[in-house]
């Protein structure tokens, strides 16, 4: 299929707001009441600043074209240029099972939802199998582990606008399939981490940094939620967003327990989130602050990538030590929290040390590893009966499934709502800085429908077609003005973010030929700093109104010729 595109001048280096928005109120609500014990913490006790020189952004980087010619972090020459898995996937959680490596994301309010990949060398990661299959609620960080020879999810929800619990999930494998959720009814945590104590007792560590106990077969709580540990804390002239210690992560390694956690707040200023580390003889402490304190962090908005945390400590196959992380793309916030690989290594009397210097540039792989496949298609056909991994609903209702039919042409999706805000649209994850997308349209009956680039119900742009009219939405509103009659009862539709600047056309003959719409957009604003949720900018189809619309051959090509891709 023939796309011209035209690359627009834009770069990677915008430079950060200079005032922002404070982040999502009930996340932030969580750390407050967490680190109650904490906010004591005398300025006497902070630490010197440490760490690695700062990167530099001024290079292009240059990833290999995958699949549909999207980036890959695998060079192909023995080196690797991060994010390892572009796009929204924040809060990384790994398992090592052998010679296999999986890892889920946080899916927030996305059903279907813990997508969990697979990998083999750190690097090439694919979706394997996906563990949630109903709504939840909003999901924030998970723990993935595995405890005689039986997998666990355990996380975070909060259903209808209550409070907080965490939940856990099994399966016998990874691939499920996985249990109906148990609540484990621990009110007003997120961010739980697994780990087997010196007494042989498991434990859940949660944002604060608090722990409990749980029963032998990690069903349930055996005790009551207890403070761990003080976390170690920043200088004051540091600019972050707040100090909220979150993603505790834990590691026995010779002896010790290895306790990764994060400061800083995971958003805000480029410079907030940070990884810090401390270590034990017991889960019960006391624990001893790392004098490398943070081993990562972001230092200068120049860096490649920002509010770097969130890390998980990895050994690799021929047993080199790497951290995975999350962080935000230095200009491309809209994508979202990035998966990024790091390696680290241990000083002589077992300190970890952050060794990937400057993020911007290529770095040798994970020695030992078998390269894997790299990534998937988030083009569809809708030819088969299945719902592709690469889609989730946003916000599903418990049957949102129920609106998806198909009768051999394509997907039937049934109107919901009266406009994309409350239509639940059906989103893909992009991550890539420049890419196309396209798809054909029938809406029938009192249908309208149409593609788009969507965070969340206050943010996001896009065109929708009714039998007869044209809509534009422009940040979240329809510019009734801009409406358009035509006969809409076929249409393919083409959407361009080329740079955090979008374009659409629209085409009434299967596209052999193409109206250019005369708005454009520019979104690099649609981010959390601005809109909350921690969300990213994700294309997206809605159908909403009484009737159905007809789904038609996606396709999604990140642009080609273009130096950043």
């Amino acid at each position: 299929m023939k796309m011209p595109i035209d690359r627009l001048d834009a770069t990677a280096g915008d430079p950060a707001p200079s005032s922002e928005p404070a982040p999502n109120l009930a996340r932030r609500n969580l750390f407050k009441a967490a680190a109650a014990g904490a906010a004591a913490i005398p300025l006497a006790r902070m630490a010197k600043a440490g760490g690695p020189a700062p990167q530099c952004a001024g290079r292009e980087p240059h990833w290999r074209p995958g699949t549909e010619d999207q980036r890959m972090a695998d060079l192909g020459n023995g080196s690797y240029l991060n994010p390892i898995v572009a796009g929204d996937h924040p809060d990384p959680a790994v398992l090592r099972d052998g010679d296999d490596y999986y890892m889920t994301f946080t899916p927030f309010t996305t059903s279907p939802g813990l997508v969990i990949w697979h990998s083999t060398d750190l690097v090439n990661w694919t979706p394997v199998a996906t563990a949630l299959h109903k709504p939840m609620g909003n999901i924030f960080a998970v723990n993935l582990c595995k405890h005689d020879d039986r997998y666990y999810i355990y996380l975070p929800t909060q259903q209808a606008g209550g409070d907080w619990s965490i939940f856990v999930i099994t399966a016998e494998h990874i691939a499920g399939p996985w249990s109906d959720p148990v609540d484990l009814e621990i009110p007003g945590c997120i961010d739980p981490a697994h780990v087997v104590g010196e007494d042989g007792k498991r434990y859940l560590f949660v944002n604060g940094i608090r722990m409990i106990r749980l029963t032998d077969d990690g069903m349930a709580t055996d005790g009551k939620l207890v403070h761990a540990y003080t976390p170690w804390q920043y200088p004051e002239d540091w600019v972050v967003e707040d100090f909220a210690p979150e993603g505790p992560k834990l590691l026995r390694r010779d002896g010790w327990f290895y306790l990764v956690s994060a400061v800083g707040g995971t958003a805000g200023p480029p410079t907030s989130h940070m990884v810090i580390v401390a270590r034990s003889k017991s889960v019960h402490g006391p624990w001893e602050n790392c004098p490398h304190n943070p081993i990562v962090r972001t230092r200068s908005a120049a860096e490649p990538w920002w509010s770097r945390g969130h890390a998980t400590f990895v050994e690799a196959p021929a047993g080199d030590w790497w951290m995975i992380y999350h962080g935000y793309e230095n200009g491309f916030r809209t994508l979202g929290r990035q998966t990024l690989l790091e390696p680290m290594t241990w000083t002589a009397d077992g300190w970890p040390v952050a060794t990937g210097g400057d993020l911007s540039r290529p770095l040798r792989k994970p020695a030992g590893g078998r390269s894997g496949p790299s990534g998937f298609a988030l083009s569809d056909d809708f030819s088969t009966d299945r719902f592709g991994v690469q889609w989730s609903f946003h916000e599903p209702r418990p049957v949102e499934m129920q609106r998806v039919h198909r009768d051999g042409h394509g997907m039937l999706l049934a109107g919901a709502g009266t406009s994309p805000a409350d239509s639940s649209p059906m989103t893909c994850c992009a991550g890539d800085r420049a890419y196309v997308v396209e798809l054909t349209l029938e809406p029938s009956g009192h249908a309208e429908a149409g593609l788009l680039l969507f965070y969340n119900h206050k943010a996001f742009v896009g065109v929708g077609f009714t039998p007869d009219t044209i809509k534009t939405f422009e940040y979240a509103q329809e510019l009734t003005w801009a409406r358009i009659k035509r006969d809409n009862r076929r249409v393919r539709v083409r959407l361009t973010n080329d740079h955090n600047v979008v374009t659409f056309e629209y085409s009434h003959d299967d596209g052999h030929s193409w109206q250019l719409h005369t708005l454009r957009m520019e979104v690099s604003g649609i981010h959390h700093n601005v809109f909350g949720d921690f969300l990213s900018l994700k294309p997206g189809i809605y159908a909403a109104g009484e009737g159905t619309v007809r789904l038609i051959d996606f396709r999604y090509r990140a642009i080609k010729g273009n130096p950043l891709v």
